[in-house]
């Protein structure tokens, strides 16, 4: 366990299973494993978070996925692990990423996206894993021009955890001196940790943010208490800055924390917004064509 302050320790709250999977389109069998509509302030700045995968995807000629739909209010942000992932909106966005890529879309003021696998994925087939996590923007942006960020993997910089525990790839935020490509609008950190079995470790992230722990493959406990399991989470107090991670089989995590966004949220469906007028006009926007359409 790492040697600090009681103080400066931050403490799970509790460790959440996730429920059963669900398809999301034609193409991705995923975990809701995090939900602003389930889990509230505690995970703020974020909204939610899908786990899909691994799944097998058998050769075909029609690419699988999720066909033209709308987004307002915040940002998505898709991480594959595994298979090769096309993505196009009505903004003029273009991306094509594969595995240790990841795509940061802001929705913002609107925008009409569609996510498949490339064709060429989809005529050999093979092993899909991937992660959608959806990032709360703050009132004052949710009505700024939409923008999209292709995080390709040799961007990402990769910190050593000491003792050859494993790897760190910062993909927003910071850890040490490495710096995270992505641009966001609050402070945040997105962490993708590899940790070899009994390995341990020891992170910080700022006084006050909000931190969850997600456990995609394997077996960690927590400060050298609190065991989370593969498609479980661990949600934090806000107090205290220091935590650790020890391994009890390889495993794959996820670290997220932020400084949360103390506003209303008021959601539904593809929309986040703070009022439910703004909902209402969100969808109206959408079906008067205002958010644009895919061609």
């Amino acid at each position: 366990m790492i040697n600090v302050l009681a103080s400066s320790l931050k403490r799970p709250l509790q460790v959440l299973k996730s429920p059963a999977p669900h398809w999301v389109g034609d193409g991705f069998h995923v975990r809701t494993m995090l939900s602003y509509h389930r889990n509230g302030a505690t995970v703020s700045p974020f909204l939610l978070l899908d786990h899909g995968g691994p799944t097998e995807i058998v050769p075909s000629l029609k690419p699988r996925g999720v066909d033209e739909h709308p987004h307002r209010g915040f940002e998505t942000v898709t991480i594959v692990y595994a298979g090769e992932l096309e993505h196009r909106d009505s903004a003029g966005s273009f991306g094509q990423i594969s595995a240790g890529d990841v795509q940061w879309m802001t929705a913002a003021s609107g925008v009409v996206h569609e996510e498949k696998y490339s064709q060429a994925f989809t005529e050999q087939g093979g092993t899909v894993e991937m992660v959608q996590l959806w990032v709360n923007l703050p009132a004052k942006d949710k009505m700024t021009p939409p923008r999209y960020q292709t995080l390709l993997k040799e961007t990402i910089p990769v910190v050593e955890v000491a003792d050859g525990a494993g790897t760190v790839r910062v993909i927003a935020g910071a850890l040490g001196e490495a710096k995270g490509p992505a641009k966001t609008f609050t402070p945040l950190n997105l962490w993708d940790v590899r940790l070899n079995a009994g390995a341990q470790a020891d992170l910080a992230v700022s006084e006050g943010d909000n931190l969850i722990v997600v456990v995609l493959h394997g077996e960690i406990t927590l400060n050298g208490s609190d065991v989370v399991h593969a498609s479980e989470l661990a949600l934090f107090d806000r107090s205290g800055e220091h935590f650790s991670i020890t391994a009890h089989q390889d495993s794959k995590v996820l670290v997220l924390s932020g400084e949360p966004i103390e506003e209303p949220i008021a959601g539904y469906g593809p929309f986040v917004m703070n009022t439910e007028e703004e909902i209402k006009q969100a969808m109206l926007d959408y079906q008067s064509g205002k958010m644009g359409h895919l061609r």
